[in-house]
């Protein structure tokens, strides 16, 4: 995505310096929604057909759309600086707290008290909550001007946390604490070995071609040619792999979308609040904190999205293709795509308001 280039002005406007396809993206978002949807609708059989284009429990056409997303924003990062943000412990401190131990509690608390009465979404929304973001969020904080090497390494420290923590969690918020308060309980019965798979497709693949991208380009043509003529070339790719991947997602549950709506919006209303709660209590408490801008709003996305390749896949491998556990886990981009699109805008004007210096008002 061709976000801020090196060449524009500090002072220039920021939602000027956004390229036309990034400036209508809510727009793009909108219509693959549709598309997806429409295509669901119009052929029904096409959700077993995408269901079955798959090596083990892997999706390919979701793999695929999150390589060519991923790919050209891990292609941006200036992995020689990683240093520097991975010496910001209080950065790294509060972006654990806000995915670990916040994240999963917030999203339990909701899904019990907004659906107490639908355990099958409640347990889905859960599932989702635990899946802490490793993918989509990149987009997010490259278009809000966020620390991109920042993103990446807190995307690598949830991917680590993810592979180790993800069945305990499960197993505590599903079975364990419904237990200790005499609530409904429900098993989640993943390995470790399943998240380590869906971690290293879905990361690691895009994250090594990134890497391997930018030290062999920069070795034999010069950070000058990769800067300035390389990524502008390969930037729309990321934007191209996004809409792919959400008309994938909703031809998936294009029927259950529609044929369910009121419990598509009994799904999406707590989503909405735990999106806004997440994103706006971690931006401020960075605020607070006195962290700059880009790392700021970096933690602030890192800690509001989710990984939702993960969360449908382990609601889909434990509970069924057309569970209401995996009706939920689609709900998830659905609702999160455009609320973390419009915090995008959120980001931007706060950046205007509280961090003047970095920016023209």
């Amino acid at each position: 995505m061709t976000v801020v280039t090196e060449t524009q002005p500090e002072d220039a406007p920021v939602i000027e310096k956004l390229s036309t396809l990034d400036r209508f993206l809510p727009l793009w978002i909108g219509a693959a929604m549709a598309l997806g949807i429409g295509l669901g609708r119009l052929f029904p059989g096409l959700d077993d057909t995408l269901d079955r284009v798959k090596i083990d429990t892997v999706s390919l056409p979701i793999a695929l759309g999150l390589l060519l997303m991923m790919y050209p924003v891990l292609a941006k990062v200036r992995y020689s600086r990683l240093g520097e943000v991975t010496a910001d412990r209080r950065m790294l401190g509060l972006s654990l707290v806000l995915n670990w131990v916040i994240g999963p509690a917030l999203m339990f608390a909701l899904a019990w008290l907004m659906l107490p009465d639908l355990p099958e979404y409640r347990t889905g929304l859960i599932i989702v909550g635990l899946a802490r973001c490793i993918a989509m969020v990149l987009i997010w904080n490259d278009l809000a001007c966020g620390n991109r090497e920042a993103a990446t390494f807190l995307v690598a420290v949830n991917s680590l946390f993810q592979i180790v923590a993800y069945s305990l969690l499960g197993y505590f918020y599903l079975e364990l604490l419904p237990q200790w308060l005499g609530l409904d309980q429900a098993a989640l019965d993943v390995s470790i070995w399943e998240i380590a798979k869906s971690v290293l497709i879905f990361l690691g693949v895009p994250l090594l071609a990134g890497y391997l991208t930018r030290r062999i380009g920069e070795g034999r043509k010069g950070t000058d040619w990769y800067e300035n003529t390389f990524l502008p070339r390969i930037g729309p790719v990321a934007l191209y792999g996004l809409l792919f991947t959400i008309v994938v997602l909703f031809a998936l549950q294009g029927e259950a979308i529609t044929s369910e709506p009121f419990d598509v919006a009994r799904i999406a209303l707590p989503l909405l609040v735990y999106f806004a709660l997440m994103w706006g209590s971690s931006f401020a408490i960075g605020l607070k904190m006195g962290l700059p801008y880009d790392r700021n709003t970096t933690v602030a996305f890192t800690a509001a999205g989710n990984n939702f390749e993960l969360a449908i896949a382990v609601a889909i491998g434990v509970f069924g293709v057309t569970s209401g556990q995996a009706l939920a886990g689609v709900v998830g981009p659905l609702i999160e795509v455009p609320v973390l699109v419009g915090l995008v805008y959120v980001a931007l004007w706060a950046r205007r308001r509280y961090y003047p210096e970095t920016t023209t008002p």
